[in-house]
């Protein structure tokens, strides 16, 4: 970051007690840290947690999570519930949340939950290529391999291997 964000003066590096050399702007004259992104993901399930709703997008043949991101004054929980209702249709009656994990390449905090839906009856929109219901066992083998959304995947699998939820 070399600007402000809130007057677009070039920032200095200045030492803020506790913390180290910060980027401080002098018109400002308040420090600014680092910003990011901040999105969430889903794993869905059903109520009787037997099976999973996985996605493809953006034209790639692979199964995702659902995903979004967060609005400002928005709290995470909302968004997640937010995005399954305008990408797959369905309402969440439950949401657990996982773990966050930072992503890099979109310098994102990714914020993960399980949602546990209403009903499987989904009417996705533009965004969604394709869906599918899987197994809590076939979801495994389907999510996309090497992917952030297979290690939230493999977590909500544990849990539900281990009855935790």
């Amino acid at each position: 970051m070399e600007y402000c964000h809130k007057c677009g003066t070039k920032l200095v590096i200045k030492e803020l007690e506790h913390e180290g050399m910060i980027p401080f702007c002098p018109t400002c004259k308040e420090f600014r840290f680092k910003m990011f992104n901040t999105a969430v993901s889903m794993v869905i399930t059903n109520q009787t947690m037997d099976k999973t709703l996985l996605i493809e997008q953006y034209g790639k043949k692979r199964y995702i999570l659902v995903a979004g991101y967060v609005n400002q004054k928005e709290s995470a929980e909302a968004a997640a519930k937010r995005e399954i209702k305008e990408e797959v249709g369905l309402s969440v009656c439950k949401l657990i949340f996982q773990k966050t994990e930072y992503f890099e390449k979109s310098n994102t905090l990714m914020i993960n939950f399980i949602a546990v839906v209403e009903d499987m009856d989904v009417h996705s929109n533009y965004e969604i290529d394709d869906y599918a219901w899987f197994s809590i066992e076939e979801g495994k083998e389907k999510i996309a391999k090497g992917s952030l959304a297979e290690e939230f995947y493999m977590m909500f699998y544990e849990k539900v291997m281990h009855h935790e939820i």
